[in-house]
């Protein structure tokens, strides 16, 4: 099939190379513009871009895509079969919606209806689900609300992070795209109406990345750190200094002695801290052993070897 496929991220990336390895003719691609990134402010191309110009692909870079006629009718001259949109990051206007003739065909990282909007791995993994997958749909105007084609759906492990459920939802993403194309070429794809049951799966915002200690139980903790990582990190205060935590696990307390009564210590205290057994921290509802941890203006590293660097004593509190 002759596609125009738009994707940004390395999620994306995954569907463009599995379409081109399959033999499908890519007539473009259309990315987001290069963003500043680093120290030095450089500006960076996509991963969609970096693989569109490893295989000498057309690229286009529009600043913006709606009442944009210039691209609108570059889009037409090509006369794609299909569409295909992976994380592009803009909405498609009906005057696109409308030019290919198999339609625009969207891969999104929820089983729809659930999870509509920019960011539904992340919020699946900080609500602490149990299920996910990923949905092949049609698109129309409206927000992740097209007739849906076919679904995969895959467990989410209990430790399992949002960079670990991306890369794993990416390749199942990129299979079941492949399969859709396939269906829609044989005339055998179905269409299913989505029900009104979802929920919105909004863009993070560093906000919400602080813990906090008293209204979050021990498994919130875990899945916002979860949740967050590696996108920015959850994090708290220790003596004025910013520490984000990457990975933690809900403890045992029976296992832990404490000098006094758990129940009477204020939450975010440090019950124990030394390389040899760890980093346990109380919670709202329990204890939090610590895995992984960031000083502030210091590299993730695994707690013992953050321990044995920093002065942390027992009954200091994280706010």
């Amino acid at each position: 099939m002759k596609i125009i496929f738009m994707g940004t991220p390395d999620f994306a990336k995954e569907s463009l190379q599995k379409l081109y390895l399959s033999g499908h003719e890519i007539l473009a691609v259309v990315t987001n513009q290069d963003k500043p990134k680093g120290r030095g402010m450089k500006l960076l191309a996509s991963p969609v871009k970096e693989f569109a110009l490893e295989n000498n692909l057309k690229i286009f870079q529009p600043e913006k895509i709606k009442n944009n006629q210039e691209f609108i009718e570059e889009i037409k001259k090509l006369n794609p079969d299909v569409i295909c949109v992976v994380a592009y990051g803009k909405i498609l206007p009906k005057e696109i919606l409308d030019i290919p003739k198999f339609g625009c065909i969207n891969v999104h990282a929820s089983l729809l209806p659930k999870y509509r909007g920019a960011a539904p791995i992340q919020w699946a993994v900080l609500n602490g689900d149990k299920v996910t997958g990923v949905t092949t749909m049609y698109m129309d105007v409206g927000m992740d609300t097209g007739d849906m084609i076919l679904k995969e759906e895959v467990q989410i492990g209990e430790n399992e992070t949002t960079g670990e459920l991306w890369e794993r939802l990416s390749k199942i993403g990129a299979d079941l795209l492949v399969k859709t194309l396939e269906q829609i070429q044989n005339g055998t794809a179905t269409r299913e109406k989505q029900g009104n049951d979802f929920t919105l799966a909004p863009m993070l915002n560093k906000e919400m990345a602080k813990i906090n200690w008293d209204e979050q139980t021990a498994k919130e903790i875990k899945d916002l750190v979860r949740g967050l990582n590696p996108i920015m990190g959850a994090y708290a205060f220790l003596n004025d200094k910013k520490i984000k935590f990457w990975k933690v696990e809900v403890a045992n307390s029976t296992n832990i002695i404490v000098d006094t009564s758990i129940d009477i210590i204020k939450n975010g205290t440090i019950i124990l801290a030394n390389p040899k057994d760890g980093l346990y921290v109380k919670a709202k509802d329990g204890i939090l052993k610590i895995i992984e941890i960031q000083a502030e203006n210091a590299k993730r590293m695994p707690v013992q070897d953050f321990l044995r660097g920093n002065n942390i004593r027992e009954f200091e509190v994280f706010l």
